[in-house]
């Protein structure tokens, strides 16, 4: 039976540590801030923008929340971004995705400045993550990485198989598993046969967006599996990508669905944004 790898008691670990950072910053007359930008009223979002507003609370990050109409025009989007480039009391900037479609995302994501793009989705943060020079790695891939070391699970010359190839996911999630010597494959929508590669990792990390897509004839015996995924079910439930059921019966690891993933992706933008006051300090200085 898997060892289930319980991210809200890591998150809670790693957000004392931030705490501790936080109370340095400040007692250097430094007070971490984060901007989130919200447009619309999308109900899964407003819940996503409270829970980051309150783990700022937590960690002693001041927050600074910026509600835009539905119908507001991109360009009043960017000028308020660029205002926050400039802010000394921001360190970090967050707009919350999806964004209404008129919204063209790129260009949103590249107004934002390096320094403060704390989520990890500018193109700096991104190309960084090939050639090693990432200020801010994207959230939840950090956060997968941090509980695999928290497990103290070896990554190096390990076979890693990613499921999706977002750019928010899965392949930033390979090119940090790469820096850390894991031999990875990233499978898609359009992989023929995903069992013939699945049945292969060491570590299978899953973020394709679709329930109890991985089952357990899909796993090797002993397998770390992290589910990335979130799926409401037409009954309210909410499932990852993962039969756990089935496969925690064969993995060594196991992240369940809710309270695996979910809670360590605020809690890296945390540390992003403590990482970003610490070096506006650093630079000052």
């Amino acid at each position: 039976m898997a060892k289930i790898i319980d991210g809200v008691a890591v998150a809670a670990e790693i957000r004392r540590e931030l705490k501790v950072r936080s109370q340095a910053l400040r007692e250097r007359g430094v007070v971490p801030g984060l901007a989130v930008i919200m447009v619309g009223n999308d109900p899964a979002s407003s819940v996503y923008v409270r829970n980051k507003v309150r783990a700022c609370k937590e960690v002693g990050i001041e927050s600074f929340r910026f509600d835009f109409e539905q119908d507001a025009e991109p360009a009043s989007v960017l000028a308020l971004i660029r205002e926050l480039n400039c802010r000394s009391d921001i360190h970090g900037i967050l707009v919350q995705l999806p964004l209404p479609p008129r919204f063209s995302v790129s260009e949103v994501l590249q107004t934002l400045s390096v320094d403060k793009d704390v989520d990890g989705f500018h193109l700096y943060n991104v190309g960084g993550l090939v050639v090693g020079g990432t200020v801010f790695p994207p959230c939840t891939p950090y956060g997968v990485v941090k509980m695999l070391e928290h497990e103290e699970i070896e990554l190096e010359g390990q076979n890693v198989v990613v499921v999706g190839a977002s750019n928010i996911v899965g392949k930033p999630m390979a090119l940090m598993l790469m820096q850390r010597d894991a031999t990875v494959c990233i499978c898609h929508a359009k992989t023929r046969d995903l069992a013939q590669f699945t049945v292969l990792a060491d570590i299978l990390v899953v973020a394709a967006g679709k329930p109890n897509l991985i089952v357990p004839e899909m796993v090797k015996p002993g397998a770390v599996v992290i589910d990335v995924g979130i799926n409401r079910l037409a009954n309210g439930k909410l499932v990852g990508d993962v039969d756990f059921e089935g496969v925690s019966k064969k993995a060594s690891y196991i992240t369940p669905v809710p309270g695996g993933v979910g809670p360590m992706t605020v809690t890296m933008l945390l540390a992003n944004t403590i990482a970003a006051a610490e070096r506006r300090l650093r630079a000052r200085q």
